[in-house]
């Protein structure tokens, strides 16, 4: 095990305490979706537990920290240059029709810069973290992006709607998860347009110390981000094809 941050240590806490919430809301789920109402306040209520049980794990210990939240709007407090970033539920669409393929994605911003990241798959208990300058990990073991070099060989991950692109895609419904997956090799790169912030935050450091390429983003804007990430080997060739992208 490496060693890991005390706020890093937190996130991973936080993010395992709302995930038992969203494992028996995602187990309920499947029951609603032959109900009339149908499941969506369901999923937004569980987004917002999620995400009250988050905050006051992050708080217990920060208190002066500042949030930015995808339910919950963002709350300034006294300390303005340490921020968590906060997606309770990414992929909610898919935790809405029981698709077992959804995130919680906590992100330190610190100085306007991503210092720590994690990304948690509850239902395939996978979890994804970095650290500025420590190296992105997988369930505890050491992860690099791919290097592929033939873009025929590769697979991308997108989102939204896209013109025909040459390349072999995927839509997973899940941006967390996409850029998490270009960490571990799994995709080779992730690239959507009008994002929010939260969406990808704790991704951006990931991919990095997995030693991956993000464009620069802009992170005093929460949303119509922009992203393009993949291994270096790759980076060139993927630019190139998504020159009109």
């Amino acid at each position: 095990m490496n060693s890991i941050s005390a706020n890093l240590n937190i996130m991973i806490k936080a993010s395992e305490k709302a995930s038992k919430i969203l494992i028996r809301d995602f187990g309920e789920v499947e029951k609603l979706q032959i109900s009339v109402k149908g499941p969506s306040d369901f999923v937004s209520n569980a987004d917002t537990k999620a995400e009250k049980i988050i905050i006051n794990e992050l708080m217990k210990s920060k208190k002066n920290y500042s949030i930015i939240s995808e339910e919950d709007g963002s709350k300034i407090n006294s300390d303005t240059e340490n921020v968590w970033i906060i997606d309770p539920i990414d992929g909610t669409t898919n935790f809405l029709h029981g698709v077992p393929h959804f995130a919680i994605s906590i992100a330190l911003k610190s100085n306007n810069e991503i210092v720590s990241g994690l990304i948690y798959d509850p239902i395939k208990d996978e979890m994804f973290y970095a650290e500025k300058n420590n190296g992105a990990f997988f369930n505890n073991q050491r992860i690099k992006v791919s290097k592929k070099k033939d873009i025929n060989n590769c697979l991308f991950g997108t989102g939204g709607k896209i013109s025909e692109i040459d390349m072999i895609t995927r839509k997973s419904g899940c941006a967390a998860l996409d850029m998490a997956y270009v960490a571990a090799g799994r995709y080779d790169g992730y690239f959507q347009n009008n994002l929010n912030l939260w969406d990808i935050a704790a991704g951006i450091i990931i991919v990095k110390e997995a030693g991956g390429i993000v464009n620069e983003v802009n992170l005093s804007e929460n949303d119509n981000i922009k992203i393009k990430a993949s291994s270096a080997a790759i980076n060139q060739k993927m630019l190139e094809k998504l020159k009109n992208f």
